[in-house]
């Protein structure tokens, strides 16, 4: 055993004062960072991609829409112009993301990800409500007579059916690249090639509805599309906001956890279970009961099992802090739901306490 503590001393950084202890191994440090520095790659090559095909795809479908005398293709030329410009934010975010921790920011600033996520969302929404407006702008003016056809060259629809095929490609590559990297923006982005297909498609069908004497077509299509469009910007928009708001899966990460625990000798209960989200990564506190009649250096011994157990489990765990005190009787056998719920219960309390320091600290009490 003595061998096998002072090869964990080697390994790991052990703080014991307070009895607690934070560690991360030198070759888990440098899996991390090269897990995360070939997500960043992708996730960089996803918004560059997408940004230089869009670039292309505005330029071609603005300047053909208005040699073909396309209003459905010239629209879709704007809407690939926009895309440009979320683009470019969602470029400049990611960089910022990817910047190092520094003093005021300990865990980096990967939660940007998630705020250019609701920035892609809302350009998204503001995307769906300007194309419904102005296909319901567009059948008002054939309904009133001021429009009577939309028909457009026959390219128009060769192009609009290209922008499809390219767009498909696009959302499935992207997607994969999504789930590989979790990235918030890159999912975000592989949303938005849908939308994409969504709205070519609808372009496709007003163009060869409107040359074949049914001008009606291309801006019903755009409304039905609007929609669908929107409805995936708010999901994008719920979806970033729940990662902002922290939220993690707290059952299903506790009774993981508590499973890995059963085979740590030394560690009697888990008592107390706590996960932050800092963009793709957690940081999770735990407390755990031991054997009290175990010294403060077996202890850490047995918390540095721990911590080396859900590192090596655990994806894009960050840092993990464990506090360990002698194990209760009273707290013996607690399910998982007992757990979370003591855990609220104590966060409760130390947030009650701080009101309280802060209202007495108002009214001179403390000075």
């Amino acid at each position: 055993m003595q061998e096998f503590y002072q090869s964990a001393l080697n390994c790991f950084v052990i703080i014991s004062e307070s009895g607690s202890l934070s560690i991360a191994g030198h070759k888990m440090k440098q899996y991390n960072q090269s897990m995360t520095h070939e997500r960043d790659r992708k996730s960089l090559w996803a918004i560059n991609l997408g940004l230089g095909l869009n670039i292309v795809l505005s330029a071609l479908k603005t300047i053909f829409g208005v040699l073909t005398h396309s209003p459905a293709l010239l629209a879709e030329g704007i809407n690939s112009t926009s895309d440009v410009a979320y683009y470019v934010v969602a470029a400049i975010f990611m960089r910022l993301a990817n910047k190092p921790a520094d003093n005021e920011h300990p865990y980096g600033h990967r939660q940007l990800e998630s705020i250019a996520s609701l920035v892609v969302g809302a350009f998204v929404v503001a995307t769906a409500i300007a194309v419904f407006w102005d296909s319901v702008d567009k059948m008002w003016d054939l309904m009133d007579g001021k429009l009577t056809t939309l028909g457009s060259h026959p390219f128009a629809l060769w192009v609009a059916l290209g922008t499809v095929a390219v767009k498909i490609i696009l959302f499935f590559y992207v997607r994969k690249l999504g789930k590989e990297t979790r990235n918030p923006i890159v999912d975000a982005l592989a949303y938005d090639h849908r939308n994409d297909i969504f709205s070519a498609s609808a372009a496709s069908v007003g163009i060869f509805l409107s040359q074949n004497g049914l001008p009606w077509g291309d801006p019903l299509a755009g409304a039905l599309v609007a929609l669908l469009i929107l409805r995936t910007g708010v999901y994008i928009l719920r979806e970033s906001s729940v990662e902002l708001m922290d939220a993690v899966p707290s059952k299903e990460l506790a009774q993981q956890i508590s499973n890995l625990l059963k085979n740590v000798q030394g560690v009697q209960q888990l008592e107390e279970f706590q996960a932050h989200r800092f963009g793709p990564h957690l940081v999770i506190n735990l407390t755990i009961g031991i054997d009290g009649s175990l010294t403060v250096r077996q202890g850490d011994w047995i918390a540095t099992n721990v911590e080396l157990l859900i590192y090596e489990s655990i994806p894009n765990i960050r840092h993990i802090h464990v506090h360990y005190h002698p194990a209760e009787d009273a707290r013996r056998d607690m399910s998982i739901d007992d757990i979370l719920a003591e855990t609220r219960r104590h966060v409760a309390e130390h947030e009650s306490f701080i009101r309280e320091v802060e209202e007495s600290n108002g009214s001179g009490r403390w000075q």
